[in-house]
């Protein structure tokens, strides 16, 4: 079987060859798969060479079949591979919002505890205490706990609990701030933050709330008195926690907790489960966060 020379052209000029008894259509190089660069690649230099030339004359392509002698060491190669490589990714993958934010050091919890937002929020406390275990934290909360704005459930309280134990376990310092609404298991986190460094802006609310113990379902009376005893327990552990950083009695917490309980940012102050109000015109107060 022959070969002849028809075939078609790449982006690097190179033509291939195919079988003359083949009917293939034309290929597009732009799908086929880039394969992983390999620093110590004996024709990479080559490759650097020619990219780094500011000659006009220097040909588009370079002999892949000559004499492979390493030009550059393999320092200065992974060095040229690292920076073509961040180049390409920062035109590719453009940082999203939150990205920012975690440059600044700010989580922010915009939605009910679900099971998704709790696993990003963990995700984040501890990848700020990776890059730093020493700079504080900043965890701006607006969220309607464990249920949305309908009352609807859509998680147990186990997730909140989940976020304030890592809260509890890093090194760094975590200053909370109230924005909007905070409901429910979000108050645990608000008041869980440094003391004195817990903050609330003037026209957000907070709300403590017995909790909702299980997810509703139809299920037998044994289950159901399994579940009530699981809720009096949650309610137990949230009483003492919210003792514990609010500085108020559990016969008093118990007390309010029987229905939802509203606060205004001074109502929420005197309580204990912030420190600061950030009124308008604070800008000094506001530099120092």
């Amino acid at each position: 079987m022959a070969w002849v020379t028809t075939g078609f052209w790449c982006s690097s000029n190179v033509k291939m060859p195919m079988l003359s008894s083949m009917s293939s259509p034309r290929i597009s190089c732009r799908s086929i798969p880039m394969p992983p660069l390999n620093a110590r690649d004996p024709f990479l230099p080559k490759l650097v060479s020619v990219a780094n030339s500011k000659n006009p004359e220097t040909p588009s392509h370079f002999d892949l079949f000559g004499n492979p002698k390493i030009t550059a060491n393999t320092d200065q190669v992974e060095s040229s591979v690292s920076v073509m490589y961040s180049e390409h990714t920062q035109r590719q993958h453009s940082p999203d919002l939150q990205s920012f934010l975690l440059r600044k050091r700010i989580v922010y919890i915009g939605m009910p505890l679900a099971p998704a937002a709790t696993e990003l929020v963990i995700a984040r406390l501890f990848y700020l205490q990776w890059m730093d275990p020493n700079q504080p934290i900043y965890l701006y909360i607006n969220s309607s706990g464990m249920a949305r704005d309908e009352d609807v459930m859509v998680a147990l309280e186990h997730e909140s609990f989940a976020i304030y134990d890592t809260m509890m376990q890093l090194t760094n310092e975590i200053q909370t701030v109230a924005v909007g609404s905070v409901i429910g298991q979000g108050c645990l986190l608000l008041a869980a933050g440094k003391k004195g460094r817990r903050f609330m802006f003037p026209h957000a609310r907070v709300m403590i709330r017995p909790p909702h113990g299980t997810l509703p379902g139809t299920r037998p009376t044994s289950d159901i008195r399994i579940g009530t005893d699981g809720a009096f327990k949650i309610r137990d552990t949230l009483v003492k926690l919210l003792a514990k950083h609010t500085g108020s009695s559990k016969q008093t917490l118990t007390s309010v907790m029987r229905e939802p309980f509203y606060m205004t940012c001074t109502r929420a102050r005197d309580f204990g489960i912030i420190d600061k109000i950030l009124w308008h015109g604070q800008e000094e107060l506001m530099k120092k966060m």
